[in-house]
């Protein structure tokens, strides 16, 4: 509205009515994956979708083509693209009452990376073992998208709040899923036809977070636990209760740390006497010491010599791994800081901290629960220059705080159905080649349900992204824990059994890891053979390369032959082989009894011959039937390893 006055002196009042555009609300919208970067998926028809106001229409022009569609009335548009070959880079441009810019669109083959933490993990964290890989990762022609972590439980989202598509490098890299950044590298190599991955991935999930609502419905404790989650108020409510609960805890730990409490006399000054304090052998727990299974704060210091060329020269500590987290000081200066027990305790050490002569190390671990301490078996080093300092062996140690054990927080995120809503559903438009899947470990509680439980999600997605039948190849676990001298049950084994089982599903391909595994760590850094491995699984069953030999020795069928029992194979390559030494280890046989004792075998042209004079009725065999079936060394003559079997049901 607007006063003014007219020639007679007389205010008249204009009422001006602007028509309000509201095209902030109408403007052509496009999924977080439709972006600058993208690789599309090569020789098939492409969906490019978004929003825009209802029944706006639209226009697509890409490599000279152009098409057009209109949104419905929910302002929902698709079109389709036609095949192309693989290459670009291309330009596309949509155009409705806006218009958007995509650049730097290539096509080639797109593959959907998911699981848990060992999918998820990043190429920082196997960065000393691959350096020489990681600087020469330049390749503008393999790509990734990785998907935020969220959860929803009431309902599929359209689209994700974040996420854009990086391209190989030395900086980029680090970020992307090793298992996957192998995987890609290896099929450029092999194709050289551009690869984009999205990484969906989240570590400790289990199998039933990432299936569809339609699927869990046919596990009904599965179904009725996402029912229960999708009361926000409950969630915040737990969500509270941990806060609360484990806020207290650190806050009472920290009040309670004899070695922070006096600022001029802190358990990490250098200066610090150590007389009081008792002896351990580090890598260890000091459960095993004479200060028995605590949990709380244990402060741990050591001295080393150092030479003055090495003093004020930048340095790398290595800590191995330490449970449960660790804060580092070298000579009274912050080093660094680890908040939980998986990641490697890699440090850098600032120049000017060290000095000629003594130098002091000190490490302050928090136990919230179980055993406290070193992780056995892994390197605590500190390197200057090219000189390396070992650092096991004898350390002082004090108890800083004595506390009760700290309940685990409530893992709300990897409740049923929370992660295939927000992390799988926003995909489902997008085309992809196939699938490169890492997970079971959640699962190994209830190994045998997992037979019925994998298969469901595979069918699930593949109705869910109705793109026809495409490939889903996937890792089974490798070896972990500490050996068992004896035969034993194993619910890791019986995991593997049901990842083997899952072959029956069209179009699956399996990895065998049990010997990339570390027996003391869930996630082994070898990652590379892993997504090699994945490869020739792809070559066969996603690139139809009948001539690849993809898989290790996969048990078919035995024969009991007197006191002996004959095993065939399918996989066998080239020839089955004994791989480091000359026997074959890891078989172990049983008579009616059902009592497994170790057996001896050898390979006899195609077959492999198993006994054991402690058995002169055998009717079963089991091979690497174990968590850690060290030493298991049946294998093909393309070194790929056999998957673990057994021949009965018990």
């Amino acid at each position: 509205m607007l006063k003014m006055k007219n020639r007679n002196g007389r205010k008249i009042v204009l009422f001006i009515f602007i028509s309000l555009s509201f095209s902030a609300f109408a403007t052509v919208r496009l999924p977080k994956l439709i972006s600058d970067g993208m690789v599309l998926q090569r020789d098939c028809k492409v969906k490019v979708w978004g929003w825009a106001d209802p029944n706006e229409k639209i226009t697509i022009e890409i490599a000279g083509k152009k098409l057009a569609c209109q949104a419905n009335e929910k302002g929902e548009w698709v079109a389709l693209l036609s095949p192309q070959k693989s290459g670009g880079p291309f330009s596309m441009e949509i155009t409705g009452t806006n218009s958007i810019k995509i650049s730097n669109i290539l096509f080639g083959d797109v593959w959907l990376c998911s699981g848990q933490s060992n999918m998820e993990l990043p190429m920082s964290r196997v960065k000393p073992r691959y350096e020489d890989l990681i600087n020469n990762s330049e390749n503008t022609n393999i790509r990734c998208f990785t998907v935020s972590q969220k959860y929803n439980f009431k309902n599929p989202e359209a689209d994700f709040n974040m996420g854009e598509w990086k391209m190989a490098n030395p900086t980029n890299v680090l970020k992307f899923s090793a298992v996957a950044y192998f995987f890609a590298k290896e099929l450029y190599d092999n194709y050289k036809v551009p690869v984009g991955l999205i990484n969906a991935s989240l570590g400790g999930s289990p199998i039933e977070a990432w299936m569809s609502e339609d699927a869990l419905k046919k596990f009904p404790d599965f179904y009725t636990e996402t029912l229960k989650f999708r009361n926000d108020d409950l969630i915040k409510q737990i969500e509270k209760s941990d806060n609360e609960r484990i806020g207290t805890w650190y806050a009472e730990l920290v009040k309670k740390d004899a070695g922070y409490k006096n600022t001029t006399n802190h358990w990490s000054n250098f200066e610090l006497v150590t007389a009081d304090w008792g002896i351990m052998n580090i890598p260890g727990y000091w459960a095993d010491t004479e200060l028995g299974a605590v949990n709380g704060v244990v402060w741990f210091r050591k001295e080393i010599q150092l030479t003055s060329d090495m003093a004020g020269k930048q340095a790398r500590l290595n800590l191995g791994r330490i449970v449960d987290a660790d804060s580092v000081f070298i000579n009274g200066s912050f080093i660094g800081t680890t908040s939980y027990q998986y990641p490697p305790r890699w440090y850098t050490v600032p120049a000017n901290v060290l000095k000629d002569g003594n130098n002091t190390i000190v490490v302050r671990v928090i136990s919230n629960s179980g055993k406290g301490g070193f992780v056995l078996d892994k390197p605590y080093t500190l390197t200057v220059g090219n000189t390396t300092i070992d650092l096991k062996g004898v350390w002082h140690y004090k108890l800083g705080a004595r506390m009760p054990p700290l309940g685990s927080q409530t893992f709300i995120r990897w409740k049923p159905m929370g992660l295939y809503n927000a992390m799988i559903a926003p995909l489902r438009n997008y085309n992809i080649k196939g699938v490169i899947w890492y997970q079971g470990e959640s699962n190994t509680g209830n190994p045998a349900e997992y037979a019925q439980l994998f298969p469901a999600m595979i069918l699930d997605w593949r109705m869910q992204f109705k793109q026809g039948v495409f490939p889903f190849l996937f890792v089974q676990l490798p070896n972990f824990m500490e050996p068992n001298p004896n035969p034993a049950p194993s619910s890791w084994a019986v995991l593997r059994e049901s990842q083997l089982k899952t072959l029956s599903v069209p179009k699956t391909g399996m990895a065998v890891a049990i010997d990339l595994g570390e027996w003391n760590d869930v996630h082994p850094l070898n990652k590379l053979d892993v997504g090699k491995r994945l490869v020739l699984a792809a070559q066969y069953v996603a690139y139809h390369d009948k001539k690849v030999v993809y898989s290790g020795p996969v048990y078919k069928s035995m024969k009991i032959v007197g006191s002996k029992i004959e095993l065939t194979f399918d996989h066998i390559g080239s020839g089955l082989i004994v791989k480091n030494g000359q026997h074959l280890h890891y078989f172990s046989i049983a008579g009616a009894d059902k009592k497994f004792v170790w057996a001896k075998a050898e390979i006899k042209g195609n077959k492999v011959i198993v006994w054991s004079d402690e058995v002169t009725n055998p009717v079963a065999v089991r091979y690497a039937w174990a968590d850690n079936p060290e030493n298991a060394n049946l294998y093909n003559r393309e070194n790929l390893p056999a998957s673990p079997f057994r021949t009965d049901s018990w």
